[in-house]
């Protein structure tokens, strides 16, 4: 069986990644690379392979790529040199002759208008610099994490509601979990060469949906607020975010509004082989209801 290699190792997305490649190949087969030896110890301790390297030292880079048939390459979290990163991964796994190679992108309608386009073109650039390389390609864009949901609408909304100015945008939210274990299916399985997944919920929701069905499992009358970006912006550099993560920020949410995500496929029920979790499902896990 091929040796995969997961960069990102360490990573919420990568976690659900070896679960599930975990239970369909042998752990010697799967390679992790991380940053930090000292971090991976729970994958040593199932079996899995550790080598270390960093997005900015193509050396170590190309010494982690040695005798590897499969490259998952995970986005980088940066914000300023995402694609800088990913060259150095690719040229590493070029340069020791892996074969084929799967990344993680984004699902998005057009990032040429993106208010946060360095990031998100980012991914597409980097989609279009693996196709020049000529290796076999996967291309996973994924929607927005269902699970980050509570990191921009709050723990609190049965009190204070939801403030984000995100207006009627929608979003086919998926669960992390879901999209890394369709990742791994792709991993593990053969049919996937240079072809592009998108790996969304199969319904789309705006702020308003979602304050609705927290309503509805709550028995609590759950707010939508939708304010001006600029008074949101403000809001956030008053509370002491730093300047470049609010531009970051309001942008993502602009990008919401701009209704830049909506995009539904049935390419993650077709790879789990089941309906991916839905909404409803997901807000009662995240808020206990």
């Amino acid at each position: 069986m091929s040796r995969i290699l997961v960069t990102g190792a360490t990573g919420h997305l990568s976690r659900s990644v070896f679960e599930q490649l975990l239970k369909n190949m042998d752990a010697s087969k799967i390679t992790a690379l991380v940053r930090d030896i000292e971090k991976a110890d729970s994958l040593l301790d199932q079996g899995i392979e550790i080598r270390q390297g960093c997005y900015e030292d193509p050396i170590l880079l190309e010494k982690a790529m040695q005798d590897i048939d499969k490259l998952l390459l995970i986005s980088s979290s940066s914000l300023g040199n995402r694609f800088q990163h990913h060259k150095n991964v690719i040229d590493a796994a070029a340069n020791a002759g892996v074969k084929n190679i799967v990344f993680t992108g984004v699902s998005f309608n057009d990032p040429s208008t993106s208010y946060a386009k360095d990031v998100i073109e980012s991914l597409f650039q980097t989609e279009e610099y693996i196709k020049a390389c000529g290796m076999t390609y996967t291309f996973l864009r994924n929607t927005l994490y269902a699970d980050t949901i509570p990191d921009f609408i709050g723990q609190d909304v049965f009190e204070t509601g939801i403030y984000l100015p995100a207006g009627d945008g929608k979003v086919p939210f998926a669960l992390r979990s879901e999209m890394g274990e369709a990742t791994a299916n792709v991993l593990l399985s053969s049919g996937h060469a240079n072809k592009i997944y998108h790996l969304t919920g199969n319904d789309l929701y705006s702020y308003d949906d979602i304050a609705a069905e927290l309503s509805r499992l709550s028995g609590k009358k759950v707010i939508y607020n939708n304010p001006d970006c600029t008074v949101y912006s403000e809001k956030l550099k008053e509370s002491g975010v730093p300047e470049q993560f609010v531009s970051f920020l309001t942008g993502f949410i602009t990008d919401k509004k701009n209704r830049q995500y909506e995009n539904t496929s049935t390419d993650l029920e077709n790879l789990l082989g089941r309906k991916p979790t839905t909404i409803g499902e997901v807000l009662k896990e995240l808020y206990d209801l």
